[in-house]
């Protein structure tokens, strides 16, 4: 049967043909309903009465049919508000940054230790969040061990938009912000006081055009130090993600973390354990590489639920080294995404592109 996704690779052919620009680019695809063979598609005009209105109804009626099982196809059109258009054809736009941004819930990831994987926890929910229809973008608010545009191989440098600084977008359609996409060299390092950490990821959440968010993602660095305490006082983060390994050792450290979010009153969402197991390929035997869990006095000490326990997986760490998170597929992602979205619920009223 045919899918959406298959739709919406057929519309990402169909150009406008006064911009020059497809259809999926310009973000003017905006519901895509399949049932049988049978496909519903709402197209969002940049002006209200366009000239080629007749033709881009044509072009994405001929492109859908041309779709194998495809009988019959139900085009309609609307108009993209006034923002809408300014944003995507790079128009001025009144007011800040922070007027422009519409973000429904914004979600911190953090653990209090390093080199427990928040970066790729943040990475593959927000890949599957964004994978399910959600707009979604990544805060890398890790100032001095930055690893997100790594991760998604992303590289600067970033533009500037008429009322902030633009963030890059993913293949998944994932909007990224870091410290590193404004070093003019990747490896540089940034050596800066507390004070000055804090203010820049202030600056990194009030001065970037985000736009209209369903979550924001914030890659925290470790400790339970200025950086963190800043994030938490200064952005209005929703919920925490807390992030541990099996070792007691670990244990200890991200219940530090726990605990600092219990004193700012910052809600903990749920608990994801990575680097849990190894499978063996050739038995299916799962070892215990780290020993024995601990993640339930994490569990406890935060009063929240295990989201997912997350496998050492030597193909994981090849895709992040390439820069292809989002070409990470397990079903622990599932079970990740599933059950983040039963602790923070957002609808999807309209459909990421």
């Amino acid at each position: 049967m045919i899918t959406e996704k298959e739709v919406l690779n057929a519309l990402s052919k169909v150009n406008d043909p006064e911009l020059h620009r497809s259809l999926t680019d310009l973000k003017m695809v905006r519901d895509v309903t399949v049932h049988d063979n049978a496909v519903k598609v709402t197209i969002a005009l940049t002006i209200q009465d366009c000239p080629l209105k007749d033709q881009i109804e044509a072009d994405v009626y001929a492109a859908i049919i041309a779709l194998p099982e495809v009988e019959e196809v139900d085009v309609n059109m609307t108009t993209m508000t006034d923002e809408e258009r300014k944003a995507i054809l790079g128009e001025p736009i009144e007011g800040s940054a922070a007027q422009y941004n519409h973000i429904k819930k914004v979600i911190a990831v953090m653990s209090g230790k390093g080199g427990v994987g928040k970066s790729l926890v943040t990475s593959i929910l927000a890949v599957a969040l964004a994978q399910s229809g959600y707009h979604v973008g990544v805060l890398d608010a890790d100032i001095t061990g930055p690893s997100i545009p790594k991760l998604f191989g992303l590289h600067g440098p970033l533009e500037g938009g008429s009322a902030g600084v633009l963030p890059l977008t993913s293949l998944a359609g994932v909007k990224v912000m870091s410290i590193n996409l404004l070093m003019t060299e990747e490896d540089k390092p940034v050596v800066w006081r507390g004070p000055m950490i804090g203010k820049a990821i202030t600056q990194l959440w009030g001065d970037v055009m985000w736009g209209e968010l369903d979550y924001l993602l914030v890659d925290l660095p470790p400790g339970t130090s200025d950086a963190s305490l800043s994030t938490m006082q200064s952005l209005p983060v929703d919920g925490i993600i807390m992030v541990t390994t099996p070792q007691s050792l670990a244990s200890l450290i991200v219940r530090k973390a726990v605990h600092m979010a219990q004193l700012v009153g910052t809600p903990i969402i749920g608990i994801v354990e990575n680097m849990s197991y190894y499978k063996c390929p050739d038995t299916g035997k799962q070892h215990l590489i780290f020993g024995p869990s601990h993640s339930d006095e994490v569990v406890n000490a935060a009063r929240a639920p295990l989201l997912v326990s997350l496998p050492i997986n030597p193909l994981i760490t090849s895709l992040c080294d390439d820069g292809k998170v989002e070409a990470i597929t397990l079903p622990e992602t599932v079970e990740l995404l599933q059950s983040f979205l039963k602790k923070v619920p957002v609808p999807i009223k309209t459909p990421k592109n």
